[in-house]
C-alpha cells in the first residue's frame, strides 16, 4: 500500500509514519521460537504489508506454514508524547515486541489492533519491532473466509494469507487523546450523533468541540464538557428547510455528499488533541418488502466482490487499486458491492464513501462448528462492527453465508441458536442497519431474505420468481441449490426478497485444456455469448417485481474462477457501456465511463 494513504480515514492526525517496506522474515513451521532473543534464522526479506504467499511480498511461498516471524528497525524518539504502533490486520494471531518488550497480543485475522510503545522505546531513537504471527492452515474452526485448507486452490477457495496483510504504522498522540469516534446519522431529525472516546491521563475540566461543515458552510460548531471518558451527543445540523437543499446534504451513490468534521480536545483553554474526520447524513432501513435509502424505496444493484488480486492476494496493490475497484463497479452500472467473505481494508470503505458505492459487509466464515469457533467469530465480529460502524457506505451486516460454519441448521438447535444470536447481537450493537442472519438459504432471524440461485437459464428464473409464481409456494416447495429457503418456524414475514447470488458465467480467452482455470457455474465460448447471456439474465432479474435487489457473481476473475465481468487484471470482458446498460436495464444506452479501464 502506498505510504501516503492514511490508514485510518475517519480519525486522521497530521503526523504519522508508515512501517511498510522491507522487513526481515522467517518461517517457523514447527513453532520452535517464542521470543525475539531466540536463535531465529532470518533467512529472507519480505515487503510488508503483502503476505508471504504473494509474489509482490518477495517470498511467493504458498505452502503450508503454521507460523512466521517479522522484524525491522525504525527511528523515533519518545519526546513528551505517547507513541502508538498500529497494525491494520495480521492473520491469524499475533504477538508484538518492541526492543524485546512484549507490547501487544491479538487474535483475529481481519481486524486492527494497537499498542502504546512509549515505555519500550530506547532513548537513542533507534528501535526494533518484532512480530510473531501464527496461522494454522488446517484449523477450520477460525474465521478464514475464502482461504483454502488444501495445498492448491480448488473450487471457490483461494490461496491462504499468513501474517501481516495490512499497513503497519506509527503515530504520536498526546498524553490525553481522542481514541475513537463514532458517527450515527439521524435522518428524520436532520441530526448527526457523535460519540467521542477519550483515553490516557484523564483530568478534570476536559472538553471537546465538534465542527461539521460542507464545503465552506459550517453546519454545526458545538462544545461539550467530558464526563468520565466519553461524550454522546446528537448534533442538530443547520436545516435548509427546502427539499432540494436538504437533498443536497444527503449521501447516496448518486450524490455521495460527505460532511467534513474537526474534533478538538481541550483541557481548559489548552488544546490537547485535534483530529479530522467525516460523516454523512443518510438512512437505511426496511419498510415492508422494500429496502429504503433516505426514506425512499431503493433498488439494490450489487456485484459480488472477492477482494483478491493476482500478485498481492488479499492485500490491494496500492491505494489507487482500491479506488479503481470502486470506480469500476460504478462504471459497470452497479450501485453497490457485496464484499464476499472478506473484511476489506478501511481505505476501500473510504473510497466507497467518497465516490458513492454501497457495501454489504460479510464476516469471513469458519468451516467447523464448535464452542471455540463461535467464540472466535463473535469476538472478531464485534471488532468488525466497531471498526466500520461510522462508514456511510456500509448498509447491511451479514454474519453468516450459506450456512458455512453452521452446516446443520435444519437439524441441530445449537447451529440455529448461533445464527439467531449473531443476528440479535448485531442488531443490538447497530440498530441503524439491516442484518441478514444467514445469506443464501435456510433463513431464520433476518431482515432481508437473500436467495442464491445459479440457474443460468432466464426462463428458469422467471418461472420460479416471476409474476406467475406464488410467494408461499416459493418458500414451501422451491429449493434453489437443493436447500430450503426458510427454516421451519420462520415463515416469510414480508421482508424484502433479494437474489443475492446468481450468474457466475465463466469466460476466458485462452482456457488451458485439462485444468480448472476457467471454473464457473456455467460457461460460454466468446464475448458475444457472454454479453447476450448477461443481458438476458439481468433483464429477467431487473423486471421481476418480487426482487427488491440483486447481487451478480462476480466482479472480477479470481484465480481458478473465470466468472468475473472483469479479468483478474481488471480489464473488462465486454465494453463498459454495454455492461452498464444491461446492469441498469437500459437498452440502447449512450456510452459511459469506458475510459476507466
Amino acid at each position: 500500500m502506498a505510504d501516503t494513504a492514511y490508514p485510518r480515514p475517519q480519525l486522521v492526525r497530521e503526523h504519522w509514519q508508515s512501517l511498510n517496506g522491507l522487513w526481515k522474515f522467517a518461517f517457523d513451521n514447527d513453532n520452535l521460537y517464542h521470543h525475539p532473543a531466540d536463535p531465529i534464522n532470518w533467512s529472507n526479506q519480505i515487503r510488508v504489508p503483502y503476505p508471504p504467499e504473494s509474489e509482490t511480498s518477495g517470498i511467493g511461498d504458498r505452502g503450508f506454514h503454521r507460523a512466521c516471524w517479522y522484524e525491522r528497525d525504525f527511528d523515533i524518539k519518545a519526546g513528551g508524547e505517547r507513541v502508538m504502533l498500529h497494525f491494520g490486520a495480521v492473520d491469524y494471531s499475533a504477538r508484538v515486541w518492541v526492543n524485546g518488550f512484549l507490547v501487544a497480543e491479538h487474535e483475529g485475522g481481519h481486524t486492527p489492533f494497537s499498542a502504546d510503545i512509549t515505555r519500550a522505546l530506547n532513548a537513542s531513537g533507534r528501535q526494533t519491532v518484532t512480530v510473531h504471527a501464527e496461522d494454522d492452515p488446517h484449523d477450520l474452526a477460525k474465521p478464514r473466509g475464502k482461504q483454502d485448507w488444501q495445498l492448491e486452490p480448488h473450487s471457490i477457495w483461494y490461496p491462504r494469507t499468513t501474517g501481516i496483510w495490512q499497513t503497519v504504522w506509527l503515530e504520536r498522540v498526546p498524553g490525553t487523546y481522542i481514541q475513537k469516534l463514532r458517527w450515527t446519522p439521524h435522518f428524520d431529525g436532520f441530526e448527526i450523533g457523535c460519540e467521542t472516546f477519550i483515553t490516557g491521563d484523564l483530568e478534570d475540566d476536559l472538553s471537546v468541540s465538534v465542527r461539521i461543515s460542507h464545503g465552506d458552510k459550517i453546519l454545526a460548531d458545538d462544545h461539550y464538557k467530558i464526563i468520565g471518558d466519553e461524550t454522546h451527543r446528537k448534533i442538530a445540523l443547520s436545516d435548509p428547510g427546502i427539499d432540494d437543499s436538504r437533498n443536497e446534504l444527503l449521501w447516496s451513490p448518486e450524490r455521495p455528499t460527505l460532511l467534513d468534521a474537526e474534533i478538538t480536545l481541550r483541557h481548559g483553554d489548552q488544546v490537547l488533541d485535534r483530529v479530522r474526520s467525516y460523516t454523512a447524513l443518510r438512512s437505511v432501513n426496511i419498510n415492508r418488502d422494500r429496502f429504503m435509502l433516505n426514506g425512499r424505496p431503493y433498488q439494490l444493484r450489487l456485484v459480488l466482490d472477492q477482494g483478491y488480486w493476482p500478485d498481492t492476494l488479499l492485500t490491494a496493490p496500492s491505494d489507487d487499486a482500491l479506488k479503481k475497484d470502486v470506480e469500476l463497479a460504478k462504471a459497470m452500472g452497479f450501485n453497490g458491492v457485496r464484499k464476499h467473505q472478506k473484511i476489506e481494508d478501511p481505505r476501500y470503505l473510504y473510497w466507497a464513501d467518497k465516490l458513492g458505492l454501497l457495501v454489504w459487509e460479510e464476516m469471513p466464515s469458519a468451516y467447523r462448528f464448535s464452542p471455540q469457533a463461535v467464540t472466535r467469530l463473535v469476538r472478531e465480529w464485534i471488532e468488525v462492527i466497531d471498526r466500520d460502524y461510522s462508514h456511510p457506505c456500509v448498509i447491511v451486516w451479514v454474519p453468516f453465508n450459506e450456512s458455512w460454519g453452521v452446516p446443520n441448521l435444519t437439524s441441530t438447535q445449537a447451529h440455529r441458536n448461533a445464527v439467531e444470536a449473531l443476528y440479535h447481537m448485531t442488531r443490538t450493537l447497530d440498530s441503524t442497519r439491516p442484518v441478514i442472519g444467514n445469506d443464501g438459504w435456510e433463513a431464520s432471524a433476518t431482515d432481508i431474505l437473500g436467495i442464491h440461485d445459479y440457474d443460468c437459464d432466464p426462463a428458469g428464473l422467471l418461472g420460479r420468481y416471476g409474476s406467475a409464481a406464488h410467494t408461499q409456494e416459493l418458500f414451501d416447495r422451491r429449493r434453489p441449490g437443493g436447500r430450503i429457503l426458510t427454516l421451519d418456524g420462520y415463515p416469510h414475514r414480508g421482508q424484502p426478497i433479494m437474489l443475492t447470488e446468481f450468474g457466475g458465467i465463466a469466460f476466458t480467452k485462452n482456457p488451458t485444456p485439462g485444468t480448472s482455470k476457467d471454473w464457473g457455474y456455467s460457461k460460454v465460448d466468446n464475448e458475444n455469448e457472454l454479453l447476450q447471456n448477461y443481458r438476458n439474465l439481468l433483464e429477467v432479474v431487473n423486471n421481476t417485481a418480487i426482487f427488491s435487489g440483486y447481487c451478480y457473481t462476480q466482479f472480477a476473475d479470481t484465480f481458478q474462477e473465470a466468472n468475473g465481468l472483469l479479468y483478474a487484471d481488471r480489464t473488462p470482458k465486454m465494453p463498459f457501456e454495454q455492461i452498464s446498460a444491461a446492469t441498469r436495464n437500459i437498452k440502447n444506452a449512450a456510452p459511459t465511463a469506458d475510459n476507466v479501464a
